[in-house]
């Protein structure tokens, strides 16, 4: 696979249960790229993006994630946090985080629970072949934990704006 051009669809067959709004959104206690337990709960009357990528450094997940970074100062500004989800250990985040000069939370989804408790991980069409992985995924929670807007299979290029106006922002 050539990792400077894949691209993402999600396969015709089975996935897990996608996430609407007016939910509650699933709880969740990760590890951040210091090794940090962070906690859904610790945002409990605060906006919070949660954005689930594949795979840290890669092309697309670097775009979304220095895009989230670009935009991070106006998205808090209007009461956003930002949490970034993948399956990489919290060293790859680490790096990661360093690499790009990341200012929010990237946390170790490394056994892809939490993906699969938002919806966020099934089968995919990567490059033309079926795989199974995250599903590039962005989750709205509200300050009670009820879930404002999700979207799945996102385009890293162009989402944050996106959903910054969705969100009015």
């Amino acid at each position: 696979m050539n990792p400077t051009a894949t691209t993402e669809t999600p396969a015709t067959t089975a996935a897990t249960a996608r996430l609407r709004a007016g939910a509650p959104a699933p709880g969740f206690t990760l590890a951040d790229a210091a090794g940090r337990r962070v906690s859904l709960a610790d945002y409990r009357g605060r906006n919070v993006v949660v954005y689930f990528y594949p795979r840290a450094a890669t092309p697309g997940c670097t775009t979304e994630a220095c895009d989230f970074r670009d935009n991070l100062a106006s998205l808090q500004g209007a009461g956003y946090d930002v949490l970034g989800i993948s399956p990489d250990a919290p060293a790859a985040l680490a790096s990661f985080t360093g690499d790009f000069g990341l200012t929010f939370p990237l946390l170790a989804d490394e056994d892809h629970a939490v993906a699969l408790a938002y919806g966020a991980w099934g089968e995919k069409i990567v490059d033309g072949e079926v795989r199974e992985g995250v599903i590039r995924t962005t989750v709205v929670v509200d300050p009670e934990g009820t879930v404002v807007l999700a979207r799945y299979a996102v385009s890293p290029q162009g989402h944050v704006r996106a959903l910054r106006d969705e969100l009015g922002i």
